[in-house]
C-alpha cells in the first residue's frame, strides 16, 4: 500500500487556487472547528504561535477527519525539526526564511529518504506509515511530500531566480510582514513599493513553473495576487477572527451603557 496521496500537491500541480487559513492558537478543538468550515488548506504554525511537537501532532489528528489539508510551518528549516514533522505525519511542511539556493536544496534533502537525501528511516515508528500499516512507505513518500519555501527579505528576494531554479521545491510563500519590515516599512505591507515587490515576486514564481503563495487579509491585496499568479492564498487566521469578532461584539454593547 503507498503512502496517501497530497491533495493540496495535486492541486498546486495542477493550478487550481487553494484558499486557506493560519492556525495561531495551537488548540485542537478550534483546530477541527476551523477543519470543518470549508478551507482547501490549513497552516499549523509553529513559528509564531505557541506549538510543539506534542501540540502539532494532535492538530494533524483532528484536521485528519477534515477536508482541510493540514500544512505544517516549522520554526526553522532544521534538519532534526522536519524529520520529526514528517514522521508525525504532514505531508507539506513550509519553512520560514529561505534566503539562498543552498538552503533551499538541503531543506529538499531534509524532506527526501536516501539515497537522495537525509530523512532518517524510522517511519515504520510514526504517524506517517500509520505504524507500520503503510507497507509501501518508504518507496512511495518522497512524491507526496510537498515542501514549500518562504521568501521574506532583501536577501531571498535577491536569491529568489535561484532558488526557483532547487527541483524539489514545490511552492514559494511570499510573507507580506518581514519582508515590509525588511524594506523599511514596518506594519505597512499595503506601501506601495512592498506591493509592487510582493507582485513581482509571484510574477516570477508562477513563471519559473512553481506554485507562489501569500497570506493576506485585505482583499484587495488578495485580488492583486490571485491577479499576479497565486496560487494558495490564506486568507485570515484564526486569532484575527476570534479577536476581531470578539472586540466588534464587546463594543456593541458596551456602547449601550453610554
Amino acid at each position: 500500500m503507498p503512502a496517501p496521496l497530497n491533495p493540496f500537491k495535486k492541486a498546486l500541480a495542477e493550478g487550481e487556487m487553494q484558499f486557506g487559513c493560519w492556525l495561531g492558537l495551537a488548540d485542537t478543538f478550534s483546530a477541527e472547528m476551523m477543519g470543518q468550515a470549508g478551507f482547501d488548506w490549513l497552516v499549523i504554525d509553529g513559528e509564531h504561535a505557541p506549538n510543539d511537537l506534542r501540540s502539532t501532532v494532535a492538530q494533524l489528528q483532528v484536521l485528519a477527519a477534515t477536508d482541510s489539508h493540514a500544512v505544517v510551518r516549522v520554526p526553522v528549516g532544521e534538519t532534526y525539526m522536519l524529520k520529526q514533522i514528517l514522521d508525525a505525519g504532514a505531508q507539506t511542511v513550509l519553512v520560514p526564511m529561505v534566503e539562498s539556493a543552498d538552503q533551499a536544496r538541503q531543506l529538499v534533502r531534509d524532506v527526501t529518504f536516501p539515497p537522495h537525501g537525509d530523512r532518517g528511516v524510522g517511519y515504520a515508528l510514526g504517524r506517517a506509515a500509520q505504524f507500520s500499516t503503510i507497507t509501501d512507505y518508504g518507496t512511495t513518500a518522497d512524491a507526496q511530500i510537498c515542501l514549500l519555501v518562504q521568501v521574506e527579505n532583501r536577501r531571498g528576494l535577491a536569491a529568489l531566480d535561484d532558488i526557483l531554479t532547487v527541483e524539489g521545491v514545490h511552492g514559494v510563500f511570499i510573507g507580506p510582514a518581514d519582508l515590509a519590515a525588511d524594506l523599511g516599512h514596518m506594519g505597512n505591507p499595503d506601501h506601495p513599493d512592498v506591493q509592487a515587490t510582493i507582485m513581482d515576486a509571484i510574477k516570477r514564481i508562477r513563471a519559473a513553473g512553481k506554485a507562489p503563495g501569500i497570506l493576506s487579509t485585505r482583499d484587495g491585496m488578495t485580488d492583486d495576487a490571485i491577479a499576479a499568479g497565486a496560487l494558495f492564498v490564506a486568507v485570515g487566521a484564526d486569532v484575527l477572527i476570534l479577536g476581531n469578532g470578539a472586540r466588534a461584539l464587546a463594543e456593541k454593547w458596551q456602547a449601550t451603557k453610554e
